[in-house]
C-alpha cells in the first residue's frame, strides 16, 4: 500500500495541488517517520514545527485560493552544512556544536521562499571532509541497505552527504540539499539508490554553507528520481551578491525542459575511466548503460581524458589545503567551541581548541593543507597539482570537441561496510577516482540508479556534462532512468 511518505517531489506538490491531500497530513507523516527512524542517526536535529509551520502556510494558501510555491507542500531534509537561523548547524563537528547561526544560507532561504519546510539537519562526515558518514562528531550514520549475502555489518550511506542520501533511501524525507566537493552528492546517491546532481560550479550560491575548500565545494539537490532533483535545483540555483564565485544567469526551466531523447547526441566513454580492479558488475553495469544511452537515440565515441590519473593527487593537495585556509578560522575566539585551559596563554587556547574541536579526518586534512602551503613545499606541490587542474580541465574541453556528454561509472563498488575502509585512507579516498575529475573542472554531473549488485545492493551511473548544461546532465539522467527501471528500495528492519 502506498502512503505518503512513499511520494517524490512532484507527486507531494502535485497532490497538493489537487487536494489529494493536505500539506499538513504530509508534514505529519514525514515528521512521525524521522522521529521512528533514529537508528539510522541520519538527523542531527529534528525541526517538526518548522515543517508544519510550512505546510500550514501551503494550506491557508490553497484555501484561500491564492496561487501556490512551486515546493508549497514539499518537506526536505537540509544538510547540515547550511546555516538555518534560528536552528543549531554544526557541520557535523564538536567544534560548532551548539552554534545558532543568525542567519540563513541563500540555498535554504531560497528553499523555504518556494515554499518547502524543514524536516530537520542532516548528518553529515565532519566538515564534509569523508566518504563513508564515519567521521561525524554525532556518530556514525547506517545506509538503510543490507546485503543479501549473508552480509550483516551496517553499510556506509556513503559521504559527505550520508544523511542526505540515508533519509531519502529510507524515505524520511522526499528530498534534501547536499553538497559535493569531490563526489559527495554522487557517491553516496550511488550507494544508496537515489538521484543527485552537482551543478556547474557557480549555479547554487555557496553564502552560508561552511566552507571546505571553496574553489570546488558546490551546493545540490539529492532526490528519489531525476524529475524531483530537477524541480529542487531550480529552486536551489541563482545569482547571489553576497557570493563573488556565483554565476550571474537566469536560472533555467530544468523541470519544463526535461526530454529523455538523446537523439542527435553524442555520449563519450572515457578510455581512463577503466581502472585497474574495478569489480565485473561496475563494468557490466556500465556496458548496459552504453546500450540504454544508444536505445534512446545517442552515438557512443570513445574519447581521452589522459590527465585523469592525475586528478585524485591533485584533489588531495587543492582541498586540504583550502580547507587548512578555511577552518583557521575555528579558533576558539569569535564562536563556537572555546577550550580555556586553566593560566594558558592566546596560544595555548588556539591548540587546545582545536585538538578538542576537530576530528581526526578533519586534522589530518588540515596538516596536508598546511605542509603544502608551507615555505618551500608550495611551489612543489600546491602549484603543481593547480596546473594539473588545468590540463585536466582541457581535457574535458577537448572532449568536448567530439561529444556533448560524458557516461561513466560514478563508483568503482557498491557500498562497503562501515569500518571497513577506515583504517585506511588511501582506500577511502580511492571512493571518489570517477567524481573527482569532474569537480576539479567545475562541471555539471549527475548519479543515477542502475541497477543492484549480487549482494542486492544499488550501483550508480554518472553523466558528466559541459559548463552550464545541466539540462543535458538531467535530460540523459532520465533516459538512463527510463530505461534502468530501478524501483528497488530498502526493506525497513530499523
Amino acid at each position: 500500500m502506498t502512503t505518503l511518505t512513499d511520494l517524490g517531489v512532484r507527486e507531494i506538490r502535485d497532490g497538493v495541488r489537487d487536494g489529494s491531500f493536505s500539506a499538513v497530513e504530509v508534514a505529519e507523516a514525514f515528521t512521525a517517520r524521522v522521529a521512528a527512524a533514529s537508528q539510522l542517526n541520519a538527523f542531527i536535529v529534528e525541526t517538526p514545527d518548522h515543517a508544519l509551520t510550512a505546510a500550514r502556510e501551503a494550506d491557508r494558501a490553497k484555501a484561500a485560493g491564492e496561487e501556490l510555491k512551486p515546493l508549497a507542500g514539499v518537506p526536505i531534509g537540509m544538510k547540515d552544512l547550511f546555516c538555518t537561523k534560528g536552528v543549531q548547524t554544526t557541520a557535523a563537528s564538536h567544534m560548532l556544536e551548539g552554534f545558532v547561526p543568525e542567519y540563513e544560507s541563500t540555498v535554504s532561504q531560497k528553499l523555504w521562499d518556494a515554499g518547502a519546510g524543514m524536516l530537520g539537519k542532516l548528518n553529515l562526515d565532519q566538515f564534509a571532509m569523508g566518504s563513508s558518514n564515519e567521521t561525524s562528531y554525532f556518530g556514525n550514520v547506517l545506509s538503510p541497505w543490507r546485503r543479501n549475502d549473508g552480509g550483516n555489518a551496517p553499510l556506509a550511506p556513503g559521504g559527505s552527504s550520508g544523511g542526505s542520501s540515508s533519509a531519502i533511501a529510507a524515505r524520511l524525507c522526499p528530498a534534501a540539499t547536499g553538497t559535493d566537493t569531490g563526489g559527495s552528492i554522487r557517491q553516496p546517491a550511488a550507494f544508496t539508490g537515489i538521484s543527485g546532481i552537482k551543478p556547474t560550479y557557480g549555479r547554487c550560491s555557496r553564502w552560508g554553507v561552511v566552507a571546505f575548500a571553496s574553489s570546488l565545494d558546490q551546493a545540490g539537490p539529492m532526490a528519489r528520481d531525476v524529475t524531483d532533483c530537477a524541480i529542487m535545483l531550480e529552486a536551489m540555483a541563482g545569482f547571489d551578491a553576497k557570493d563573488a564565485t556565483s554565476l550571474k544567469l537566469d536560472v533555467p526551466q530544468w523541470e519544463k525542459g526535461l526530454n529523455p531523447s538523446l537523439a542527435g547526441k553524442r555520449i563519450g566513454i572515457p578510455r581512463e575511466y577503466r581502472v585497474d580492479g574495478m569489480p565485473e558488475e561496475i563494468e557490466a553495469l556500465w556496458a548496459q548503460g552504453i546500450e540504454w544511452a544508444k536505445d534512446a537515440g545517442a552515438e557512443i565515441v570513445e574519447v581521452s581524458l589522459p590527465h585523469t590519473k592525475y586528478a585524485l593527487p591533485a584533489y588531495y593537495i587543492i582541498a586540504p589545503a583550502e580547507a587548512s585556509s578555511n577552518l583557521a578560522r575555528y579558533d576558539g575566539v569569535r564562536y563556537g567551541l572555546r577550550d580555556l585551559p586553566e593560566g594558558a596563554n592566546l596560544q595555548a587556547m588556539y591548540a587546545a581548541t582545536r585538538a578538542a574541536g576537530f576530528g581526526d579526518e578533519v586534522k589530518r586534512r588540515i596538516l596536508i593543507g598546511t605542509y603544502v602551503l608551507s615555505a618551500g613545499f608550495y611551489d612543489a606541490y600546491f602549484t603543481q597539482a593547480s596546473k594539473v587542474r588545468t590540463l585536466i580541465a582541457r581535457d574535458f574541453e577537448k572532449a568536448w570537441e567530439s561529444c556533448d556528454l560524458l557516461l561513466t561509472p560514478t563508483a568503482p563498488s557498491s557500498a562497503f561496510a562501515l569500518g571497513e575502509k577506515s583504517a585506511d585512507p588511501l582506500a577511502m579516498y580511492l571512493n571518489d577516482v570517477f567524481t573527482v575529475p569532474s569537480s576539479l573542472a567545475g562541471l555539471p554531473a549527475m548519479s543515477v540508479p542502475g541497477g543492484l549488485d549480487k549482494a542486492g545492493l544499488p550501483l550508480g551511473l554518472q553523466i558528466i556534462g559541459k559548463p552550464l548544461d545541466e539540462q543535458g546532465v538531467l535530460n540523459a539522467g532520465l533516459a538512463l532512468e527510463q530505461r534502468a527501471g530501478f524501483v528497488a528500495r530498502a526493506e525497513q528492519w530499523w
